[in-house]
């Protein structure tokens, strides 16, 4: 229990850390999920997508062809699938991370990362450097919304979570269509072996990308929950979307309309495409993804008997950067895909 309080102390000190957070205002943005609206109860069209999206998640999610991608230096570049209003988030782009070849033979094996929400242009760099330590190639991605892909408007990638209902579901589309862009790119380059780690949303978003590319055939994801809704009604760092939402809907609401973009809805569909290792890393004392989640959505992968092993942190959401948390974690992930690519 001391343990407990001291993590939980930790972890509200460094959410309060950040002070440029703002409460948006609530909006259903049915726009970004309907092309015609007519008047129509916005529960209404919304419960109907959810519908539409689950029986067809396969068309919802698929990958038009791409034709410019372009490497230059290690920035990879390409036009992103999801065209949105932000002409700097239409540019999808990712950090190219190429192992060295061993005998002469060029490296086969790639994971496509996938960093935490807000997070910087060096999040995740050392871990890229970890994957080419041991041969193995990354490509870290930059989430919609954030860094060159940010609008001058925005202080903090806000659009990819926030209180606007439709929107958001439109922005973790595009973080799932730009993570299987990643990997097509990284095929077409020759690797065999694709894995994936997402941190946090991106664990979100990289699992999504799981259960729709067979291409990728391992995936570690760090801090996990099963339900988008629960986690912004819920978690800590979600307080001001919490806040903006207000009355406008229930949790329970909010749950079947982001039902599209969460993991639990598609975890009986991985049972259709192979035995493909998964490793979840979560940490005890988690304030913004709760840890009854994580136990939530454990529960549910072993119940569909699919090939999962966990791994537990004593230490919360934000403290896992530190050590020597950082350096479990990322010797977790470094050997899972070690075995598994």
């Amino acid at each position: 229990m001391i343990w407990k309080a001291f993590m939980h102390r930790r972890e509200r000190s460094y959410y309060e850390r950040d002070n440029n957070r703002l409460i948006r205002p609530f909006d259903w943005g049915l726009s970004f999920v309907a092309d015609h609206i007519n008047g129509d109860d916005p529960r209404t069209i919304l419960r109907e997508h959810a519908k539409k999206v689950l029986q067809a998640s396969d068309e919802f999610y698929a990958l038009p062809a791409i034709d410019d991608y372009r490497l230059s230096g290690d920035q990879l570049t390409w036009t992103s699938a999801v065209k949105t209003s932000s002409i700097e988030n239409n540019i999808a782009r990712a950090r190219f991370f190429p192992a060295r070849s061993k005998n002469g033979r060029p490296p086969h094996r790639a994971v496509v990362v996938l960093p935490q929400w807000n997070a910087q242009p060096q999040s995740h760099v050392e871990a890229c450097r970890i994957f080419n330590l041991i041969g193995i190639s990354a490509l870290r991605l930059t989430l919609p919304y954030h860094q060159e892909r940010r609008p001058a408007e925005l202080e903090r990638a806000d659009h990819l979570v926030s209180p606007n209902v439709g929107r958001t579901i439109e922005s973790f589309r595009q973080g799932v269509l730009d993570t299987r862009a990643a990997v097509r790119w990284l095929k077409n380059e020759g690797y065999e072996r694709i894995g994936i780690l997402g941190t946090s949303i991106g664990s979100c978003i990289s699992f999504l990308a799981f259960a729709h590319d067979p291409d990728i055939v391992a995936g570690t994801f760090n801090h996990v929950s099963g339900y988008v809704a629960d986690v912004a009604w819920n978690g800590i760092s979600t307080r001001h979307v919490r806040q903006g939402f207000g009355n406008h809907l229930t949790l329970d609401e909010l749950r079947e309309y982001w039902s599209p973009i969460s993991p639990v809805p598609f975890i009986p569909k991985l049972r259709t495409m192979g035995s493909r290792p998964m490793r979840f890393i979560s940490a005890r004392y988690d304030l913004t993804f709760p840890v009854e989640l994580s136990h939530e959505v454990i529960a549910e992968v072993k119940r569909h008997d699919l090939p999962l092993d966990v791994i537990w942190l004593p230490c919360g959401h934000y403290t896992t950067a530190e050590l020597p948390w950082k350096a479990i974690d990322a010797w977790k992930i470094a050997t899972f895909h070690r075995k598994h690519l």
